[in-house]
């Protein structure tokens, strides 16, 4: 029987001659993906890469119950300590374990990121992009009951999944949240600075000194965010200060004046209060993502030139990476550790 046409661009392995088949991508990427060495063929894979689910620590002796419910077998990830891989086919959105924090779902590759962090307890760390939360809620998984964890985004929507993403799992104690431009976010660690504000600390000025957090908001807050969209778009923020939405009742603020949490570092005060550890999970073109490159088959594959292959775009891209790893190093304390981490390759074509 006579094999059908194989649409240009993919790849199939008849009798073991490789030829194409199956994704109709772009030209010019086939182009880079073919100077980079690698091969179109794993693009057409989404269907067989498992997805992943992290466990919250604790919750290991009901894995029986969470494999019933999901009707699936979770495969232990033996690199990556509380991850499970699962078909890709299973939904856990609408599952209890997932409703009620047991589970969650996260890329081994955000995992393990983070496990190259090597956060202990009593670090401060930075999370410099951090939306849309998953890989701060296993970063406040990692950290315990001690140090702080500050959670940076620009973007205010996505800033507060991260916040019902921490409360639902019962993680944001030693969190705070920054709406703010994260290559000019410059506050440092609270409890690292401890001895520079004693004074401070119960002290009001103006009555401004941080209560316990409460998601209900004061009438002078809710008019100051009906004046702020009736100025124009909340993400422009390069001249506006960091907005905190959002602070656990152990992550240091509590008491302590507003005017010196908002102080921004100052000459080199970093290198000695500043983070221990820096998670830098840049903005990217994604096109090293698998799963996302399949998704151009429904958005359509003209767009994927526009959105990943335009070279003005990507050399944007690249000037916010850069500016972004810049700041975190800012941000470093002397001997501390920072992980910059993207799933693009195209940056690297520009670059």
């Amino acid at each position: 029987m006579e094999e059908p046409d194989c649409p240009e661009g993919s790849v199939s392995d008849r009798g073991g001659e490789r030829q194409t088949a199956s994704l109709p991508l772009p030209d010019a990427f086939l182009e880079f993906l073919s100077e980079n060495g690698l091969d179109p063929a794993v693009y057409s894979m989404a269907a067989t890469i498992p997805r992943y689910i992290r466990l919250k620590p604790g919750m290991e002796s009901q894995i029986t119950e969470i494999e019933s419910e999901l009707k699936c077998v979770l495969e232990k990830v033996s690199w990556l300590p509380g991850f499970y891989a699962i078909p890709p086919e299973i939904q856990i959105a609408g599952s209890k374990a997932y409703q009620q924090g047991k589970i969650y779902g996260i890329d081994a590759a955000s995992g393990a990121a983070i496990l190259a962090l090597d956060v202990r307890p009593g670090d401060h760390v930075l999370d410099l992009c951090a939306a849309p939360g998953a890989k701060l809620c296993m970063l406040a998984d990692t950290l315990g009951t001690t140090g702080s964890l500050t959670g940076v985004d620009v973007a205010k929507h996505r800033l507060a999944a991260c916040r019902t993403m921490l409360q639902k799992y019962c993680l944001g104690d030693r969190t705070r949240l920054f709406v703010a431009d994260g290559t000019l976010f410059s506050i440092l660690p609270v409890n690292s600075r401890m001895q520079r504000m004693e004074g401070s600390i119960g002290v009001e000025e103006n009555g401004s000194t941080f209560p316990e957090w409460t998601s209900r908001r004061s009438w002078k807050d809710r008019q100051k965010t009906k004046k702020a969209n009736a100025n124009g778009p909340q993400h422009l923020l390069a001249t506006l200060e960091p907005e905190l939405i959002y602070y656990g009742k152990h992550s240091g603020l509590v008491g302590l004046c507003k005017s010196d949490v908002f102080c921004p570092s100052v000459d080199n005060e970093a290198c000695t209060s500043g983070y221990d550890k820096v998670l830098v999970d840049a903005e990217c073109t994604h096109d090293g993502s698998i799963k996302h490159i399949q998704k151009f088959e429904f958005w359509g594959w003209k767009t994927l030139d526009r959105r990943i292959l335009d070279a003005g775009r990507t050399e944007n891209l690249l000037q916010l990476q850069l500016h972004l790893l810049t700041n975190g190093f800012k941000l470093l304390k002397t001997g501390g550790s920072l992980v910059y981490s993207t799933c693009r390759f195209a940056e690297d074509r520009f670059g």
